[in-house]
């Protein structure tokens, strides 16, 4: 059997099949998006009626292969990954994620697992390894049957509501003042966020916690952490959410890293434990009737956190967690291309003072290290931003850990003084790459980390990404202009 045929047989799967069809109509749904994500997070696919559910979820749909690109072009006018001679994807629905829009009650959506053609001459039906999703639940799954371990991810995604001219053209404005954690500027937000809240809610997302952060317009809202694809699919779901609901309000969801300078940027800090065990405890919002299956309203809970101490240090994690630290500190300068993804990510670790993590060191509470242990039992890694592809960044992780869990690795020391007066005092620590491109190069470079983009996911994100990266090196700024222009009489 091809990996398309084992797909869609898998077990429980016909099952699942037929409870998307209840749900259907229970619901009323009538149409329904099916969706997978592109190398840059975006989420791309197809609306297919609902009438057509039994015969999608079989045979799928299909969309050309340089979807996965967002059929972007490059500079020299090339389509990114895939030309227009190749062969077109086959996008399988995963009927554990269909869920109802609510703000659109006669729509349904459900995340997609894309395979090769059927028809390709070699591996047809294949994983199409540039689906980022589909490669991350293959490494989640490894990873369990070699450590008997669950990574476990919960996210911190700030963003920006911007405001509009009449027009309808962006102000280049924050809805509300640069004020951290004032709640009169998190009021002035409220209608919005509790729209995001009410419709997060009916996808799925147990939101625990929300604040104003100190750039305008900008806001963190946070919700349970759960195994690392289900995040991943629900950091997705979330700005998808906040895209509608800025429609809704005339406003922008600012997703840009680093819209203003002088305030700080936009994170999206990924917090993380590796776990022994737990159970699936379904509809833990609650719901009277799920506006989806239960899949979607799922979280794991329990079992046995190995980053927890199992020494009288309390701070100090335990083994498998320092392991794990080693792992990811030793490819702290790959992985930065993943969670610090666009050109603009940099101007978050050049303006300086604002608390981005910089330097490639980790520590208890330390918010000058690019990793912290934030609380027993996990730790952040700091050097993420909100335009990150979550799904490739799992993936990553999950590679960093093996390695440093297999290979039974060390870290160094923790710090414990800011960073600026550790160095001060003579400690020689390593920059992050402070750029697009040096972080591709030191991406380029670790075999660990371009593992968890197999074949062609690499080439379509290289390819992406060092044409961005050229891009900007050949395009003339304003920063050109207000410097250069009037240089000689």
């Amino acid at each position: 059997m091809t990996d398309l045929e084992k797909h869609v047989n898998q077990p429980g799967r016909a099952k699942l099949v037929k409870d998307v069809r209840a749900k259907i109509k229970e619901l009323g749904i009538t149409y329904i998006y099916f969706q997978f994500i592109s190398v840059t997070g975006r989420v791309v696919g197809k609306g297919i009626p609902a009438d057509h559910w039994e015969r999608t979820a079989e045979k799928g749909f299909q969309l050309v292969y340089g979807s996965t690109a967002n059929l972007f072009l490059d500079r020299h006018n090339n389509y990114i990954g895939y030309g227009p001679e190749a062969m077109e994807l086959v996008g399988i629905p995963d009927p554990e994620t269909f869920v109802q829009l609510p703000w659109d009650k006669r729509v349904g959506r459900v995340f997609c697992t894309c395979f090769r053609n059927r028809e390709e001459r070699v591996n047809p039906g294949g994983h199409l390894t540039s689906d980022c999703r589909g490669n991350l639940r293959i490494f989640m799954d490894e990873f369990k049957k070699k450590h008997g371990l669950e990574l476990r991810v919960g996210t911190e995604p700030e963003m920006m509501w911007l405001t509009k001219n009449e027009d309808g053209t962006p102000s280049g404005k924050g809805f509300s003042k640069p004020f951290c954690y004032h709640i009169d500027q998190f009021e002035s937000l409220r209608p919005v966020f509790m729209q995001v809240i009410e419709y997060a809610n009916a996808m799925g997302l147990d939101m625990i916690q929300g604040d104003h952060e100190d750039a305008p317009g900008q806001l963190e809202l946070n919700w349970t952490y759960d195994n690392v694809l289900r995040n991943a699919d629900r950091l997705s779901t979330y700005r998808q959410i906040c895209a509608q609901v800025a429609r809704e309000h005339n406003l922008i969801a600012c997703f840009m890293t680093k819209p203003f300078m002088g305030v700080s940027a936009s994170g999206c800090h990924t917090n993380m434990s590796l776990w022994k065990g737990g159970k699936i405890k379904v509809n833990r919002l609650g719901h009277k009737t799920l506006p989806g299956v239960d899949g979607v309203f799922s979280y794991v809970e329990g079992g046995t956190n190995t980053f927890m101490p199992d020494t009288k240090d309390m701070q100090m994690p335990g083994k498998i967690g320092l392991q794990s630290i080693a792992g990811i500190m030793k490819h702290l300068p790959a992985l930065t291309a993943l969670g610090s993804s666009t050109v603009n990510s940099y101007r978050r670790l050049w303006d300086q003072g604002f608390w981005a993590p910089v330097y490639a060191d980790w520590g208890y509470q330390n918010r000058t290290c690019g990793l912290r242990v934030s609380a027993p039992g996990r730790f952040e890694y700091r050097s993420v931003d909100s335009m990150h592809n979550p799904y490739l960044l799992g993936a990553a992780l999950l590679k960093a850990c093996d390695e440093g869990i297999s290979k039974k690795m060390k870290p160094a020391a923790p710090e414990s003084r800011n960073i600026y007066e550790a160095q001060k005092a003579g400690k020689d620590v390593k920059k992050l790459p402070l750029s697009l491109g040096e972080a591709l190069d030191r991406l380029a470079e670790d075999e660990v980390i371009k593992s968890a983009m197999p074949d062609e996911m690499y080439k379509v994100f290289h390819w992406y990404k060092n044409d961005e990266w050229e891009r900007f090196l050949g395009a003339t700024t304003q920063w050109d202009l207000d410097t250069y222009l009037d240089c000689l009489p």
